[in-house]
């Protein structure tokens, strides 16, 4: 998230990255990619068969049956959820606040993106009311949205969406005749697995949803671009992939050769890689929940968070301090904050939330350490929260915002 002062602090690509685990590339992985460095030949556009499967394998594997003919792979989410919009046409739906990265996805389309507030309970779903009279205003005003965008593991919440919050959500979606992207990259960053139940809308609506899953979520490093898209089984599944590869091939985003290799190795979840997923999801979890309780000491408001690497802040009950630092905004909030804790804080406006609103995301990666040792001994620790480094940061944050009271 780096910018300079003649530059200013708007532009898409100074826009903040999805929080980062911090941790060293795991060996196992580093040596499936290592053999396959040597290989000239690129990977097939929508990625090739053996990909593929064992995409299918993984959606098997949380119940849902998939054919390798219904799945495309490329180089990372924003190039296939921008090969998807492309391919279907019309104007988005999406939930207040979401991630930094869609909306410019449909505005770089030419398309019109509308937000529509979510829950009270949870990110990452529309309202289901608010949904259905969104989509009617905009039809009687001559916009015409087709697809709606939902994350059911979100950024920048940190929530998981109830089931029958999922359900409602759904259920308005269908009946406003809108076909459902759902961005499952953070669902095996779910902090308690065993008790908080992660369902796909391509569950509930098998014919109207795709499944997008960027490995960098939970399997790869981020610096190994993959994703992978799985589309209805049905005719219009099946054009829609023919028309998104038509995108994928003529704008070259394929997955590099070698990392195919190792999306494909992630994929399948041998013991090393679904060992350090869990583990790495439980370090953010104790950590994440740490700061949680820092920040409601402190008078903040913020959901308890659930999946992910991050959680999302209300700072609204601390603005009278703040408007004592000149802070009156998210925008103004992002600065002041990240300069005192030495770490990017996106406002709350790079997640299309309200600029007045003093919302920001933290990201619980930089409280791991400041270097990848320090971190990996995070992640083996029996306590992480009693690391010194670890107590440091987590004592910065609420002497930060103990000052504000």
């Amino acid at each position: 998230m780096q910018r300079t002062v003649a530059e200013g602090r708007g532009p898409v690509r100074y826009g903040p990255p999805a929080p980062q685990p911090g941790l060293p590339v795991l060996p196992e992985l580093l040596s499936v990619l290592a053999s396959a460095a040597g290989r000239a030949a690129p990977e097939a556009p929508g990625g090739g068969l053996p990909l593929r499967e064992a995409a299918c394998r993984h959606w098997g594997r949380r119940g849902l049956a998939t054919d390798p003919e219904n799945v495309a792979a490329g180089p990372g989410a924003p190039a296939l959820l921008l090969a998807l919009l492309g391919a279907f046409g019309g104007d988005v739906m999406l939930p207040r606040p979401c991630p930094a990265w869609w909306t410019p996805q449909v505005r770089l389309l030419g398309r019109r993106a509308y937000h529509v507030p979510t829950p009270a309970e949870c990110g990452g779903v529309p309202d289901p009311y608010a949904l259905l009279e969104t989509v009617r205003r905009v039809r009687a005003e001559g916009g015409d949205p087709r697809v709606l965008l939902v994350s059911v593991a979100d950024d920048p919440t940190a929530t998981v969406p109830p089931p029958e919050m999922l359900r409602e959500a759904c259920e308005a979606a269908d009946a406003a005749g809108l076909f459902v992207v759902s961005d499952e990259s953070w669902r095996d960053t779910v902090h308690r697995p065993y008790d908080t139940l992660v369902l796909s809308p391509a569950e509930m609506l098998p014919e109207q949803a795709a499944v997008l899953l960027d490995l960098s979520g939970a399997l790869l490093p981020a610096g190994w671009p993959a994703a992978v898209l799985r589309f209805p089984d049905t005719g219009r599944g099946t054009w829609l992939r023919a028309r998104t590869l038509d995108v994928l091939t003529a704008t070259g985003a394929l997955v590099a050769g070698p990392v195919a290799g190792a999306a494909a190795h992630a994929l399948d979840e041998p013991d090393a890689v679904a060992g350090r997923a869990h583990k790495a999801a439980t370090l953010h979890g104790t950590v994440a929940a740490a700061a949680h309780r820092t920040l409601l000491e402190a008078g903040a408001l913020a959901r308890p968070p659930e999946a992910g690497r991050h959680l999302y802040a209300d700072l609204s009950p601390l603005r009278a301090g703040l408007a004592r630092h000149g802070v009156g905004d998210a925008m103004e909030l992002e600065d002041w904050l990240g300069a005192r804790l030495g770490a990017p804080t996106p406002g709350g406006q790079r997640f299309a939330d309200e600029l007045g609103a003093l919302r920001v995301r933290l990201s619980t990666g930089p409280l791991l350490g400041a270097t990848p040792e320090e971190r990996l001994a995070a992640l083996t620790a029996r306590d992480p929260l009693a690391l010194p480094y670890v107590r440091r940061s987590l004592d910065l944050l609420g002497s930060v915002l103990a000052g504000l009271a």
